[in-house]
């Protein structure tokens, strides 16, 4: 599989503030790379060196095997969701996707096929004649991410693409963009605080103070950061005689009794070992939530 990014010993300081400290990372075709940090953490500087607003001070960024020193030659096949939308307020959606087909060279048959499918998949046709500034924030946000993808690019980046929407447009963004993923092999590479779009990411990058301080998949970080709990809703009271030889942290209350695991494996074995015991029960896996305090001490909201 072909690396889309890949980022080397990058840096850029602002004299003393090591906005970038020594970053190293890469992105595969087709892969959703979530990147997670508190504000100031270094997300938007990186992102804006790769998108060609920043200069960098040392290291190298390719993106589809080019320089971002060469960006007029990267920026066609990138398409961008920023946190603030760029689309101009006193023309319709209609006239602001046109204009920016047109800066791609992109010809009205061409224009067209791609307006279509993308005023379907984000049911946007009723609001194509209207002018962006008496949008609403959730069309207003669908129409920030047809025009990231009018030209059809090869990476997506998404800037916080779903903060303040309704879970119904959420739940269209992220259909269409899978469905890109799936058809197109676009590769995408998120910044957001909704830890369930972060958990749905195939690598995560937890960034602080300048530098990624934990990488994986979601999964391999629950599994390394994160405990496991288990509920267990129907038991033999001397359990709790076992919970206390065993020292297991656990919570108690009329329903249930709540018992933190180091990890799964751990559960498991508890489970075995007591299951004369036990009578009903579940397992639950650690959070992205849990992942973000334990490895940057910080509570993730904090972000919002």
């Amino acid at each position: 599989m072909d690396k889309v990014i890949e980022i080397k010993n990058l840096k850029k300081y602002f004299g003393e503030v090591k906005a970038v400290d020594d970053i190293s990372f890469s992105v595969k075709e087709g892969q959703l790379f979530a990147f997670l940090g508190l504000n100031g953490a270094g997300k938007s500087t990186t992102i804006n060196i790769i998108i060609g607003i920043l200069k960098k001070d040392s290291g190298e960024c390719i993106v589809n095997s080019k320089s971002v020193d060469d960006i007029e030659k990267i920026l066609p096949e990138i398409g961008i969701v920023f946190q603030s939308s760029v689309l101009d307020n006193k023309l319709t959606v209609l006239e602001n996707l046109r204009y920016r087909a047109a800066l791609y060279g992109i010809m009205k048959e061409e224009f067209d096929k791609n307006l279509d499918f993308l005023t379907e998949a984000l049911d946007m046709k009723n609001i194509l004649k209207k002018t962006f500034e008496k949008l609403s924030g959730g069309q207003k946000r669908k129409a920030d991410i047809a025009r990231a993808l009018i030209h059809k690019p090869k990476l997506l980046i998404l800037d916080e693409p779903t903060t303040g929407l309704d879970p119904q447009t959420r739940k269209l963004v992220w259909t269409l963009i899978s469905q890109l993923r799936k058809s197109d092999r676009l590769t995408v590479l998120l910044t957001t605080h909704y830890m369930e779009e972060a958990s749905e990411a195939d690598y995560v990058a937890i960034m602080e103070s300048g530098k990624i301080v934990a990488t994986g998949t979601p999964t391999q970080l629950k599994n390394e950061y994160a405990s496991d709990y288990m509920k267990i809703y129907g038991y033999d009271y001397k359990l709790i005689e076992v919970l206390k030889s065993h020292d297991l942290i656990y919570i108690k209350n009329r329903e249930f009794i709540q018992i933190e695991f180091k990890d799964t494996l751990s559960a498991k074995n508890f489970l075995m070992e007591n299951e004369k015991m036990i009578t009903d029960f579940e397992v639950i896996k650690g959070k992205m939530d849990d992942v973000f305090l334990n490895v940057t001490g910080r509570d993730i909201k904090e972000l919002r």
